[in-house]
């Protein structure tokens, strides 16, 4: 099931995700930028890499489990914003779209993941 990644929606959404992420890592404060900040970095990149790699691979098997990944990076990214505003680096209201990318981005991946499943049965 190769695909063009860059024309999926689900990969632009999570682009967009890692464009509003970025910015609230620079709010941290200076002693966990690197620790948490780089964390959070992969994590957030981590979804729209395994995206590509899913949709460049040969067979909907690999699709599934990098879009898992995916799906699990999100989940992550998500934990990772709510720590952040539990220890005062930013406010709920500061995060509040970053949250709502993420919750996006999961849903669709978790449509997606159905989808080649359905493929998947009535191909073979």
């Amino acid at each position: 099931m190769a695909m063009d990644y860059r024309r999926l929606e689900v990969w632009k959404k999570s682009m967009l995700l890692v464009k509003t992420v970025y910015p609230l890592i620079e709010r941290l404060p200076q002693e966990e930028k690197y620790a948490l900040g780089n964390q959070i970095r992969r994590a957030v990149t981590s979804i729209v890499l395994n995206i590509a790699e899913g949709t460049g691979r040969n067979s909907d098997k690999e699709l599934r489990y990098f879009l898992t990944a995916a799906r699990g990076s999100t989940a992550e990214v998500e934990a990772q914003l709510l720590i952040c505003i539990e220890l005062g680096f930013f406010s709920e209201q500061d995060a509040a779209s970053a949250l709502q990318l993420c919750d996006n981005v999961k849903g669709m991946l978790y449509r997606f993941i159905e989808r080649v499943k359905l493929v998947s049965q009535k191909n073979g």
